[in-house]
């Protein structure tokens, strides 16, 4: 929440679950500078049986709470975050468990993520836009191609490379 906090340039509205841990680090980083509300989902029981191990229980309902300032109601959710969750675990195997290519080391998993993020920002053209994520949002306004990220890859490497020998021989 912190590295989030030091990035954003204006006031936000964000929803969370119903996960306590976030009350503190929301309240420690960005104060009463936020317009937060929770969307706390009550569920029964899991099903019985075999698939009990697969299958979540079904949500009865969900309960809006307002935490700080003045959040819109209408737009407390938490559907976009969990439709991002979908699409890395459909794209990125590494983070489907019960999969041979589950990461088991963090910096493989750090490294699948970020080579994922870049794809679905600056190369997937999103149907919603007919342009990438970034161009959307002005980040960027080109439409990058997976050869572009492995030059920026690259370029960092020998930067990486130069700055490390760079402190080795002085």
């Amino acid at each position: 929440m912190d590295n989030l906090a030091k990035r954003l340039t204006h006031r936000v509205q964000l929803t969370s679950d119903g996960h306590a841990p976030y009350l503190e680090a929301v309240e420690g980083a960005f104060g009463a500078d936020i317009d937060y509300a929770m969307l706390v989902k009550i569920f029964g029981a899991a099903p019985e049986g075999p698939q009990r191990r697969y299958s979540p229980a079904k949500c009865k309902s969900a309960v809006k709470k307002v935490v700080e300032g003045n959040p819109d109601k209408s737009k407390v959710s938490t559907s976009y975050v969990e439709r991002n969750n979908g699409i890395i675990r459909q794209h990125c195997k590494r983070y489907a468990r019960l999969t041979q290519a589950f990461s088991k080391k963090v910096e493989n998993h750090v490294y699948a993520f970020a080579l994922h993020t870049m794809y679905q920002n600056f190369v997937k053209i999103s149907g919603a836009y007919r342009m990438t994520p970034a161009q959307a949002a002005g980040v960027d306004s080109r439409l990058w191609e997976i050869g572009d990220i492995v030059k920026m890859v690259e370029e960092w490497e020998v930067s990486a490379d130069d700055h490390k020998h760079k402190n080795t021989t002085t």
